[in-house]
């Protein structure tokens, strides 16, 4: 039964209603259905593609080109994989059978959960965004999208998603917080949140007054290990590379160091090559280097450096948003800096003695999203993957670990629950149903389970079992 809302933001609510109604009719069930909105999709952000990167420069001082290599592709390559594979990830499962089931039909049937509520982040407003609908059309089901607020320009090109799209069935909602919240008391049947924790636990906490299944894609301090053998140039070039990408914005950048005492200033000295190399004497004025989100994250950020000792960079200008490329050294892990999630272009360096102290030092911490290890040694690299818990891991490099389809992408604990890119996030967004189909013939080999039951009968069954 639907009944609708009565608050004041009853016109956002709408969306919910709709998309509901929607789904009920089963027209997104049919494979052509999906594949047809999935083209309509990948139209949408080609079209508006100069209306996207305009928008990106407005909020976050992306490049044209950064846009396109960092937020397009990488949808573009999504719904690719979805339209090719969709007829594979859809299609019935068979599974093992035992001797009590080798004449039925036993499978596993993927099915659409229902109305999806995804809730965008404001630093890959365009991937972070499309890229959880695209499994959740591929899927088969309805959706609601959320994108956030504070890339504002962005959101606002979004609205024109229902232009290309079955506007019933995927609607789009921008607004604030309050929005944010009417959503959120809203039955759906799954909800994708990419965002930070504390609001993560908000979302859970919203989702679990109508037991509703929840990803979280959140984030945390993701270390940074370099191995004093390891090439330090190399290592540098790829960390800068990795760390400064979106002004730092990214939830999977290297958040701190870690590293002997005794390559410290040599760590030091190739950042700052690898910033001027990148991004030239002047990165303020280079078309490359983005600029922080808000005034309030600005100011943020600028707090997180009383304290610590900045070896590179360390100013910014409020009225432009702009913190230059820093890295503090020597920095405490009672620092402020080492108390939150960074997420800007500030990078600590932090010593310690070597891989077991490192490694003692991630595991006294909240679980990352991801472990980043430098080092020519695979035997130190595989035994930092044993000994540490982390969403992903990634050796000698710097993100390109989240461009793989095939690999699942998310986090645990408190860096995040569920996981989704490629055929993942269709999973995540489907209902994996176990199928028996039976013969009302055979009746005489069910004997065995009704009553009486008897020792001959329990002999039978751990035949049958093989036990």
């Amino acid at each position: 039964n639907i009944k609708e809302p009565e608050s004041k933001c009853e016109f956002q609510g709408k969306g919910y209603f709709s998309s509901r109604s929607a789904f009920l009719t089963g027209r997104s069930r049919p494979f052509h259905y999906r594949i047809q909105q999935l083209q309509s999709l990948r139209r949408f952000v080609l079209e508006r593609k100069s209306d996207f990167a305009a928008a990106l420069q407005k909020d976050l001082g992306k490049s044209e080109h950064g846009m396109e290599l960092f937020e397009l592709l990488g949808v573009e390559r999504e719904i690719m994989l979805a339209i090719d594979e969709l007829p594979k990830w859809a299609a019935p499962k068979p599974v093992e059978k035992n001797l009590l089931t080798i004449m039925d039909e036993v499978y596993v049937q993927p099915e659409p959960l229902g109305v999806v509520l995804i809730i965008g982040a404001w630093n890959y407003p365009l991937a972070v965004t499309l890229q959880p609908l695209i499994g959740a059309i591929a899927a088969g089901n309805a959706a609601v999208i959320k994108p956030s607020e504070l890339s504002s320009h962005t959101a606002k090109v979004m609205e024109d998603l229902s232009l290309y799209l079955d506007k019933e069935m995927y609607h789009v909602v921008t607004g604030g917080v309050t929005e944010s919240q009417e959503l959120l008391k809203q039955r759906f049947d799954h909800i994708f949140y990419t965002g930070n924790s504390m609001v993560g636990k908000l979302v859970m906490q919203a989702a679990s007054c109508h037991l509703t299944p929840v990803t979280l894609e959140l984030g945390g301090k993701s270390p940074c290990y370099i191995d004093k053998d390891c090439d330090i140039t190399i290592a540098c070039r790829r960390i800068t590379w990795g760390k400064y990408l979106n002004c730092g914005q990214t939830c999977i950048a290297p958040d701190y160091i870690l590293c002997e005492p005794s390559i410290q200033d040599r760590l030091l000295e190739e950042i700052r090559k690898s910033i001027k190399e990148f991004y030239t004497d002047d990165p303020k004025s280079f078309t490359d280097y983005g600029r922080i989100v808000n005034q309030r994250h600005f100011q943020r950020l600028m707090a997180l450096l009383k304290g610590s000792t900045v070896a590179i960079g360390g100013n910014g200008d409020e009225s432009e948003r702009y913190i230059e490329p820093t890295v503090l050294r020597d920095v405490n892990p009672e620092a402020k800096v080492m108390q939150e999630e960074i997420f800007g272009p500030i990078l600590p360096v932090l010593t310690v003695s070597g891989a077991d102290e490192a490694i003692s030092f991630i595991n006294s911490r909240e679980k990352p999203l991801v472990l980043y290890i430098f080092s020519s040694n695979k035997k130190l690299i595989k035994r930092m993957i044993e000994e540490t818990s982390s969403g992903g891991v990634l050796a000698n490099d710097c993100l390109v670990h989240s461009t793989v389809s095939a690999l699942p992408f998310g986090g645990v604990g408190n860096s995040g629950m569920g996981s989704y890119h490629g055929k993942y996030t269709f999973d995540q967004l489907s209902h994996l149903r176990s199928c028996l189909i039976r013969k009302l013939a055979t009746e005489k080999a069910n004997m065995m389970r009704y009553p009486p039951h008897t020792f001959e009968k329990i002999r039978w069954a751990r035949i049958v079992c093989n036990i």
